[in-house]
């Protein structure tokens, strides 16, 4: 089956679709030899010196799951690809090289969605796994068999020893937390550690406010907020969405981040009823903030819209940086990628060929944001660290960005 595709970027894509075409959308169905994947290598700050990098394991996470594509792999399976690849690079906060917890030890979030069953599968506060996406994935896929022994429901969210212990009884090797840190988390610990210890010997009265603000910036400031994810489209047009984070730097041991809450690390829907659209989103930030605001189910559901490029900024103003449940924070730190997708029946009646266009998105109000991106016929991954305009305040301000891409496909 021959197909083709035509990506292009530009800075405010718009919708091209009519309402004739979105009716359309609901009831054909596109196959094509392709599909596409945009990842995030996190929304934080990406020193210069690093940048090479991030880059760098954003190419091989979408390299990674362009190769399953091309395989004839479902959206799942791709996805799921991506983010092994992130997890596995020691320059992110996820699996490997995660941020160490309050204990000194490695706690791990992941959460992964399928649009085409709507299933939701996470892990919350694992310890002694390699890959927590792969935990997640395999809950989904658990729970889509349908119900256990004695009519009982399958878990869709396990934490901590829970969590570990169900992994490892499905066949998936542990891996010793000391060994899934490295040089770089470990002197991060230690840094972290002494400044606290020094907080902790000041004054309780006149400096108690001081030791506040202290804490609350190292906490929430931008520079540590590189969760992980990725979104993902294939040859029939299903969408999934996963992300996967370490946490904070020295968070409370079994504190749990947006990247395992429903609704808040990632979101995917294929188009059905009521949506035109098929959505994935997938985010990173500061986890309460992102949990508070249920982030990523809000950018999905402003989707809907015709202009996808107003309609996430409206989502990322309106919902997220204005939003009332935040707004004792003097900065609202997060970012998003957001991946649409309509098909639409070609203009000659006679012809069985449809495209899919395909609009993908990136928005931030933290100093920066990586993200990557790739087409199942392109012959290598575009990446692109985003930055805040010169002059805009972190956690105040917002930058958005992204492009469109159309898959060309034969009508079943």
């Amino acid at each position: 089956m021959e197909s083709s595709i035509n990506c292009a970027e530009e800075q405010q894509p718009s919708s091209v679709t009519t309402n004739s075409q979105q009716e359309a959308c609901r009831s054909q169905m596109l196959k094509c030899s392709g599909g596409f994947v945009l990842v995030h290598a996190g929304a934080g700050y990406h020193s210069e010196s690093k940048a090479k990098e991030y880059k760098h394991v954003c190419k091989r996470a979408c390299q990674r799951a362009v190769d399953q594509l091309r395989a004839g792999a479902l959206a799942m399976e791709a996805v799921t690809a991506a983010l092994v690849e992130l997890e596995d690079s020691p320059f992110t906060n996820a699996g490997m090289g995660s941020n160490l917890n309050l204990s000194g030890e490695i706690e791990c979030d992941a959460s992964i969605m399928d649009g085409k069953s709507l299933h939701f599968g996470a892990v919350g506060a694992i310890s002694g796994i390699k890959n927590p996406v792969l935990v997640a994935n395999c809950l989904l896929i658990e729970a889509q068999k349908g119900k256990l022994s004695a009519g009982r429901i399958p878990p869709c969210f396990l934490v901590g020893r829970g969590a570990h212990d169900w992994a490892v009884s499905h066949g998936i090797p542990p891996c010793p937390s000391e060994n899934m840190a490295t040089k770089f988390s470990l002197s991060a610990y230690k840094r972290n550690k002494r400044k606290m210890e020094l907080a902790e010997k000041m004054d309780a009265g006149q400096n108690q406010t001081k030791k506040r603000r202290q804490s609350s910036e190292n906490e929430n400031g931008s520079g540590c907020l590189d969760t992980v994810g990725a979104v993902v489209i294939d040859s029939e047009g299903n969408v999934a969405a996963a992300v996967s984070s370490g946490g904070l730097a020295m968070k409370h041991p079994g504190r749990v981040g947006q990247a395992a809450h429903y609704g808040c690390g990632c979101w995917a829907e294929n188009s059905f009823n009521m949506n035109s659209y098929s959505t994935a989103v997938s985010t990173s930030g500061c986890g309460e903030h992102l949990i508070r605001t249920m982030l990523a189910r809000e950018c999905s559901a402003a989707m809907q819209s015709e202009d996808a490029h107003q309609a996430l900024l409206e989502a990322m103003q309106n919902k997220f940086i204005s939003s009332p449940f935040l707004a004792s924070e003097d900065r609202v730190l997060g970012g998003v990628i957001v991946l649409r997708c309509c098909r639409n029946v070609e203009a000659q009646p006679s012809s069985n060929v449809q495209s899919a266009m395909v609009e993908f998105l990136w928005s931030h109000t933290t100093e920066s944001m990586c993200v990557g991106y790739m087409s199942a016929l392109d012959s290598k991954a575009k990446t692109h660290i985003s930055r805040l305009p010169p002059g805009t305040v972190p956690g105040q301000s917002l930058a958005i960005e992204g492009g469109v891409c159309r898959l060309m496909g034969v009508l079943d």
